[in-house]
Formats: structure tokens, sequence, C-alpha cells
């Protein structure tokens, strides 16, 4: 690729070098939760921000870059560069190189490297900066966990400030859409009955939709085609062509998967469904959590050897990515809302698990940073089965010298049932929301 063409495509991904301002369009919708991840541009550590593809990496890049040129930084001094893009023909020297020379020889440089893990090397190439102190501050994204676990470790341990990006929670679903509550803290125990009403209604419909951003602002058919689209990308770009695995049974596991959300892996089931031997499932488990498109829970238990060789259960990224893909013949709210939860605590970086025994179990085990437990149940319902609760004081009993809280989420029921305190899924969701930051 030669230099004048190289220069044209970078100044097309930079328009700001041009018009001094990053458009609306690429600006997006305000972040919840992201605050510090915007903040680390400023330290010199390699900002990394990881997270599913479509869930708005870039925007929270273009973000950061809009706070960078209100605070001073002149458009010049910010390099964006989407490794996305099928026409750079160029290596990292060179892209920066250009750069350098025809746009910003002197000043530091704020470089954005958007879907890096494209670029062979690149983690060395950011390592020799950050090691010679480089008048230049790196930010990079990717849709694959990889990106930490195997380069990172080896290359850039203690040199960088990780972030992981989900799409919308409940509270930034509710402000997209323009939802707001007469309460002003509506995680109080006095919530008026209309502002109740509201937020069940509202937490219906985000089980039903899900978060991911740009399908939110479209009619009802094409956010159904476009989240259908997400999922082929996922399955085709972050799984097949970057592992070189068979696309027909991974799309087939990938949809065994998003129909049972929460269900543990059974693979005589796997193989009866799909027709794939163990070793092929582990593999493609693994490469679907590398694509951040399921999540596998362990079974909880302080011994090793216990929690490997129990099964896992298996969760989704997004339910409306799993409710326009799957093949489901009911709305079946309890297990989304049991997805939403796993989503829920992956954000908040909790420590989760589940735990069964022959009569009882529970949804989700968290280990707290103090070595204490909270158990959740999770019952998409005002009226409460005994086994949701048998379970939870089953757990109580088997660990009462941890002594875990025990937690019921409900769909707009609150009250105490002995040691268990029942809460509404939309209450728990919030009650967090304000304070949580991502990172």
């Amino acid at each position: 690729m030669d230099s004048d063409s190289l220069f044209d495509l970078l100044s097309f991904m930079n328009p700001w070098w041009a018009t001094k301002a990053v458009p609306k369009e690429l600006a997006g919708w305000p972040r919840q939760g992201y605050e510090l991840l915007i903040k680390s541009v400023y330290e010199r550590e390699v900002t990394v921000i990881t997270g599913v593809r479509r869930a708005g990496k870039s925007t929270l890049m273009y973000q950061t870059i809009a706070k960078l040129l209100a605070e001073g930084v002149t458009c010049e001094q910010v390099l964006f560069v989407n490794f996305d893009d099928l026409r750079l023909e160029a290596g990292l020297d060179e892209i920066y190189k250009a750069y350098r020379e025809k746009a910003n020889p002197k000043k530091k440089a704020f470089v954005f490297f958007d879907e890096v893990h494209k670029q062979p090397g690149w983690e060395s190439w950011v390592r020799t900066r950050y090691d010679q102190k480089n008048d230049v501050k790196v930010t990079v994204s990717g849709s694959c966990s990889y990106l930490l676990a195997k380069e990172f470790s080896t290359l850039l341990t203690g040199r960088n400030l990780s972030f992981a990006v989900y799409p919308f929670g409940f509270s930034e679903y509710s402000a997209f859409k323009g939802i707001t509550f007469e309460s002003k803290n509506m995680k109080a125990l006095a919530v008026s009955e209309k502002d109740a009403f509201q937020a069940v209604n509202t937490m219906e419909s985000f089980l039903s939709q899900g978060g991911f951003p740009e399908p939110l602002a479209k009619t009802e058919t094409f956010r159904q085609l476009l989240l259908s689209q997400y999922f082929e990308d996922l399955v085709q770009k972050d799984v097949v062509d970057r592992f070189g695995v068979n696309s027909v049974k991974a799309k087939a596991l990938a949809q065994h998967f998003l129909a049972t959300p929460g269900a543990l892996v059974s693979l005589r089931k796997i193989r009866a469904a799909t027709g794939l031997s163990y070793d092929t499932t582990k593999d493609y488990l693994s490469h679907f959590q590398d694509a951040f498109l399921f999540f596998l829970l362990e079974h909880f238990s302080y011994s090793f050897s216990e929690r490997k060789s129990r099964p896992c259960r298996v969760y989704c990224i997004d339910n409306g990515l799993r409710n326009a893909v799957s093949f489901k013949f009911s709305k079946d709210e309890g297990k989304l809302a049991e997805n939403a939860v796993l989503v829920e605590l992956l954000r908040r970086k909790k420590d989760a698990y589940y735990w069964k025994n022959e009569n009882c179990e529970v949804d989700f085990i968290v280990k707290e940073t103090d070595g204490t437990l909270l158990a959740i149940n999770v019952c998409y319902s005002d009226e409460i089965p005994k086994r949701e609760t048998e379970g939870l004081l089953e757990f109580e009993a088997m660990f009462r010298k941890n002594k875990p809280t025990l937690l019921l989420l409900t769909r707009n029921s609150r009250k105490k049932i002995g040691n268990i305190q029942a809460v509404p899924l939309w209450q728990w969701i919030t009650s967090e929301a304000t304070t949580r930051t991502h990172g």
C-alpha cells in the first residue's frame, strides 16, 4: 500500500482531522459506568477494551476521543485505526510512520487501535513503545478474550489497564428508550406503585429485546434481522475464521446452547442433537467463550477437583440475540431473567458459580472479595414455589459457617421469608447501576 493511499485511508478513519470534532453518529449514545475507561486515556499504561462484537467498544473509543478534543488535545494528536477495514493493507510500523510524517511529527500522540488482534505482532509493537517511554498513549480493542489470555499474559503484564464492555444493561436500556420514573431513588424500599409497574414492563421488554445498542433503534422486523446478522458474524468471523473450525457444526452447537440458557452441559444430549464428540464440543465451547458469545459457570465447591469434575452451566451474552436466533416455543421469561442476572454479575466482576445437590439447587453462588457468600435464586414470578426457598435454605445449612446471604429475585414481589430476602429483579439491578464502574 503506497504512502499516499495509506494516508488517504487514515484521513477517512479520522474525520476530526478535517472537521475538528467527532461526528455525532460516531460518538453514539453516552454509556453508563465506563467513566474510568474514558479517564484512563491520560494514564501511561495501555488501555485495553474487550467485549463481544457490536457491544460498543468502538463507540467508547470515539467518546474518549471527543473528551480529548474537548479538553484541548489537538485533532492531529489523535490517530484511530480500524483493523476490520479490508482496505487497510499495511503493518503497524508503516501506519505509524505515515501518521507521524504527515499529520503529527512532534506532539504527543493518542493512538486508538480497533480490533487490534487482527494485526500480527501488535503486542510487541505496543510494548516497545511503552518500554521506550515514547510520547504516545495507546488504547486497543478486541472482540476476543484471547487478547488478554495469551498475548498480555506474557508481554504486557503490569503495563495495561483492562476494561470489559457489555451490551446495555437494564438501566442503560431504560435510559436509551427514554423511560423515566417519578421516584428519585428506584432502589429505595418505598417506590410508587406506578413506578414499580413501569419497571416491570420495562424489564420484560429488556428481557425480550436485549441490550445491543444499534438494534434497539430499529423496528421489530429489522431489529430481529440485525441481531440474526450479529450471530452470523460472531460465529463466522470470531469462531470459524479465527480457529478454522467447521461452520455448520459451530452454528448448530451455538444454536443448541442459545435455546437453553442456564442448562447443564450434557455431552450425551449434545451428541444426540449435533453429532459432535466430547473433545470437539469442549473445543467449540472454548472458542465461543473466547468470542464472548457464551459464558460457563462452574459448580460451587471449595474443592478444585470437585468443581472441575461437575458439569458446567452455559449462558449467552444477550437475551435479544438468543431470542432472535434460537428455536423457542414459549417466552420462557424465567430462563431469560436468569441469563440477565448472570450477565449482570459479570458486569459487576463477581466470582460466580452455581450449586446443586441431589434434591436442591441454587442458581448463583457469589464469592465476595471478603470471603463471604451470596446465594441467589431467580424466580421471575410473584408466586414463589417452595423449591426456590428450599434450595437457598439447604445451601445455608451446608455452608452455615460462611454465613451466606440469601437472595431471591422475583418479578415484582418484595418480602422477607425467614433469612431469605425476596427483591424484584429490576430493583436489584438498579441498586448498583448508578455506582458501578466497569473495569
